[in-house]
């Protein structure tokens, strides 16, 4: 009503600004997701017909008439994407759908196998399938840390290592989505590999993949604008099948976060995780996707607010407990890409160089071999198109950072 006022402008700017702070309190505190009917069950792919006029990759009908998801098809999807368009709607929830009904199959912990050279599979472990028509276990896995967005990243993290493949597998530790402006790009990229070749892509959860976080960061206002508020939540409801972390050959612990609020976690209560919700503000399930390393020992307070900060002396206990290792984590900016920590028993890794583009960090991912000794790989960011990061995030998101 009045524009040129400055007083009025000065209080709707404080008004703003308690709405804000009462938003992301709000949002931090992580409530139970309430009983509704499922939006993933309310979808009807066969009313989602595919235009004659529409120019991007197509899925194929199998013998039975079920479109496939093919690994070609994941190729031509993510130069299609490269090119800054789009797939069709009735695609995307394809993706998303199917790769939800495989994560439902899979335990909260996954166990992952790699082989030594001319070793012969012993099984892929706790629901994960097969290792393809030669039954032989892969002899390697790349582990990659947080993306956050940065599709061109990850298209280099493929060009660098190679696509996944019975041969080449990979696992994303988590935080797909949020602050990079191509969430939807990465996601759809991610979870349709998992669905063309489920042994060769692991996925694990991190604490973007959560409903709290992709209504600030950005992911949330992504998918709505570049398909719907439906798909939003078909996206969460999949996301909280996510696996809570990964075991690499009975050796290496490999979660988002970090580690625990008590001593003598085991990873039998582990995989005992329901994690088919919102994560509380404590918890196993809250720990692993957002604790942090400190360099002194015991525990304190996270400087995030949630989750713990845990020490050297905690790492080493539980690797005690569990037969274990190494820790390998994500979550945090790192300017070489990774850091290893307390006394060489706990990595970071973390994959989304130049990370906002602003950080000016590396990034990087490990190869495990069956010695499960990790080697790094390093990288820079590549170009992207002239979209700023968080360009779709809530306008309150500004307020924190770190998250």
């Amino acid at each position: 009503m009045a524009p040129r006022d400055p007083d009025l402008r000065r209080k709707m700017k404080e008004c703003e600004r308690a709405v804000q702070k009462l938003r992301f309190e709000e949002a931090l505190a992580g409530p139970e997701a309430a009983a509704a009917p499922l939006a993933s069950e309310a979808v009807d792919l066969e009313a989602m017909a595919v235009p004659d006029s529409y120019d991007g990759p197509r899925m194929e009908p199998d013998a039975g008439g079920a479109l496939q998801v093919t690994p070609q098809f994941v190729l031509d999807m993510m130069a299609h994407f490269k090119e800054q368009k789009m797939i069709h709607r009735r695609y995307a929830y394809e993706i998303v759908l199917r790769a939800q009904a495989l994560l439902r199959g899979l335990p909260s912990l996954v166990d992952v196998t790699v082989a030594a050279e001319g070793e012969a599979a012993g099984g892929a472990g706790d629901g994960e399938g097969g290792f393809g028509a030669a039954g032989s276990a892969p002899k390697h896995v790349t582990v990659c840390g947080d993306v956050h967005g940065q599709f061109y990243d990850l298209l280099n993290i493929f060009e660098l290592g190679g696509t996944p493949s019975a041969d080449n597998p990979y696992l994303f530790n988590g935080d797909f989505v949020d602050r990079g402006s191509f969430g939807v790009e990465c996601a759809l990229t991610l979870l349709a590999w998992k669905v063309a070749c489920p042994e060769s892509l692991h996925l694990a959860r991190g604490n973007h993949e959560t409903h709290n976080m992709n209504k600030i960061y950005g992911f949330e206002g992504e998918v709505r604008q570049k398909f719907s508020q439906n798909l939003c939540d078909v996206f969460r409801e999949t996301f909280c099948w996510l696996p809570v972390g990964h075991v690499l050959n009975g050796k290496v612990f490999v979660v988002h976060g970090g580690l625990y609020a008590r001593d003598g976690v085991t990873l039998d209560e582990l995989r005992a995780v329901e994690r088919n919700r919102e994560p509380a503000d404590e918890g196993l399930l809250c720990e692993s996707l957002w604790s942090d390393p400190q360099p002194e020992p015991g525990r304190a307070p996270s400087k995030r607010g949630v989750g713990v900060a845990f020490g050297p002396d905690v790492t080493q206990d539980f690797l005690k407990t569990n037969g274990l290792a190494l820790v390998v984590r994500s979550h945090e900016v790192k300017d070489a890409g990774y850091e290893v920590t307390h006394g060489g028993y706990c990595v970071t890794i973390f994959s989304a160089p130049n990370y906002c583009d602003q950080m000016g960090n590396k990034g990087a991912f490990i190869r495990f071999e069956a010695d499960m000794i990790p080697k790094f790989v390093q990288f820079s960011a590549v170009p992207h198109p002239p979209v700023r990061p968080m360009a779709y995030a809530s306008n309150y998101m500004s307020m924190m950072q770190g998250f």
